[in-house]
Formats: structure tokens, sequence, C-alpha cells
């Protein structure tokens, strides 16, 4: 956990971090310091959410709530200090590994290599969603239960922690809009705000072209840790992320892909990058397309003061 008052006006102007992040709230919980100097000069800043994440920290039980058979290795364990993300990573021949590279600390040293594009699960094929599904989606996918047993994988298997970034994605829409997915016409745009660690990871998200069926979905990635040198780039994932086995079906389609054609348009997934801050790109990006929502996960918006221009702008 990072000292919350990193990235605040006053702190910045006054003094660096010293440490961890080991001095919590002691009203919420939920934050915590690298010092007492750093508490007392954010408070300011916090007294306006404290009471709210206390209530969010009220329910703090139901993140440790999953179905898998690791749940307490990635989770209570890691947070008592009893397992880390590294031994969990290990147990499982994982660690250091494509695109689990970059779940642990270890992999910090290959994180500045944003040009590569990690598109394997390094797991074999019936542990990962590596293929078209078995059936296709006719019904809401209301857990990571009915995922599982959609994609016929075994609760198992730790795909859910790097599906994590399309999975919310597809549970956001089903929360915000109306209407359910088959009515949806031609395409999903989604504008993602301030990715960082996702820009280590994008061949997850081909897996939202199997969430949205016949429907094409453009994501516009917009934030200030995207490099300056992939700033408009396009990337279309057409193919699922590979397992490890070598005679999978998953390597043919993958030396195959191209985008699919659905009565002359194109389906698939499109990501394209954009460097800056949302309230500065905001009037060219909704020129090209309108979101159906706007999305921010851990993204630091309570933290960075860099984010209020885009809330007022909102």
């Amino acid at each position: 956990m990072e000292c919350a008052a990193k990235g605040s006006i006053i702190i910045i102007s006054s003094s660096k971090c010293i440490g961890p992040a080991t001095r919590r709230c002691g009203h919420c919980g939920a934050v915590a310091y690298c010092s007492v100097s750093h508490q007392i000069a954010h408070w300011s800043f916090h007294k306006e959410e404290c009471e709210r994440l206390e209530q969010h920290m009220r329910h703090v039980d139901a993140l440790h709530d999953f179905p898998f058979t690791f749940s307490m290795e990635s989770t209570i364990q890691i947070c008592e200090k009893k397992m880390t993300r590294c031994s969990f990573l290990m147990k499982r021949d994982l660690h250091q590994v494509g695109m689990w590279n970059y779940e642990c600390k270890c992999g910090a040293s290959h994180s500045s290599n944003y040009s590569r594009i990690d598109n394997c699960w390094s797991l074999p094929s019936e542990s990962c969603p590596c293929c078209e599904p078995l059936v296709p989606l006719s019904k809401r996918l209301n857990n990571w239960e009915d995922y599982y047993e959609w994609r016929c994988l075994p609760l198992y298997s730790p795909v859910s922690l790097l599906l994590h970034w399309p999975l919310t994605l597809y549970h956001v829409f089903q929360l915000t809009r109306s209407m359910p997915i088959s009515e949806v016409h031609d395409k999903v745009h989604i504008h993602y705000l301030g990715p960082e660690r996702e820009l280590l990871q994008l061949s997850v998200f081909a897996e939202l072209q199997t969430l949205f069926p016949g429907l094409e979905v453009n994501i516009e990635l917009i934030g200030p840790a995207i490099p300056q040198f992939r700033d408009g780039e396009k990337i279309d994932l057409c193919s699922y992320c590979n397992c490890f086995g070598e005679g999978c079906s998953c390597k043919f389609e993958s030396e195959n892909a191209s985008q699919v054609v659905l009565n002359g348009k194109p389906l698939g997934v499109t990501l394209k990058l954009h460097k800056g801050f949302y309230h500065d790109l905001y009037g060219d990006i909704v020129k090209d397309s309108f979101p159906h929502f706007i999305f921010a996960a851990n993204a630091g918006v309570a933290v960075y003061s860099s984010w209020l221009p885009t809330i007022v702008f909102f």
C-alpha cells in the first residue's frame, strides 16, 4: 500500500515519503501513511472521505469472499504475511513468467518495457480461456462462479487474477445500462482512465470479444503513464491469449488471426492509447466515439491532485 499522501501538492512541496506506508488511519483504517507528519498534512484532504471509507471498510470481508480454491492464499494469507505474491506464483510455476511477470515486485525491472505485449497464459488449456467458449454467452454473468462455469474452468485456475480487468468492464456495463448486451447495436465504446499495470497485460482484454458477442468493442485508454512513444497506438485483439500446450488449437487460431467481419462490420476488441489527462483529451477523443461509460479503477482519484480538473470537468 502506498502512502495516501503521495501525490498531494502539500506533500510534494514539503517532503518525500520516508518509507513504507505502515501507519493506518485510526478512524477508517482504509488508508495508510509513511509518517505522522504526512498523516497530519494530508488530513485536510482525507477528512472529506474518511467517513465514507469507514462505511466501505465495514464490508471488507466481501473482498475475500470468492469461490476459488486459492482464495485464502491470494487474499487473507497475503494480508497477514503468511504468504507473499511471489510465493503464491512460485507455487504455481508462474513467477516471473509471461503476463504474470508483472503480478509481483520482482517484475518491476521489466515494467518499463511497455512495447512488449505478452499473450500467453503459461497454463494448460484446461486452466485458461485460450479458445472460443464451448457455448455462446446466453445469460448474464453475475459472479466469478458463473464465469468459470461458462468457460469450463476449474476453480483452482488463477486466471481471475488477470481477468479482473475485462470482467470488471463487463460488470460495469451491466450495472450502468438499462438494456441487455443482446440489444446493443454494433459497438461498445469505453473510456478507460488512468491505466498503469494494465499496459503490461493488454492481451487479457481480448476476452471481451466473447463477453460482448457480435459486437465491436472499442476501448480508449487515457492517462499520463502511457509512454510518449505509444501515444496514439492502436491495438487490435483478434485472438485469445494462448495456453502453453503445443497441440492446442489456440496456436493455430492465433497464427491465422484476423479481424472477424459480420455483415461488413469488423468485430473484436480494439484498444487505442492516449498519453495525457482526460480533461485535456476528451474533446478530440469524442470526435470519433462517445462512450457508453467512463471507467477509472485504482487510478488514485482520491490521492492525486491531477484528477481535480477531470472531476470538475465531469
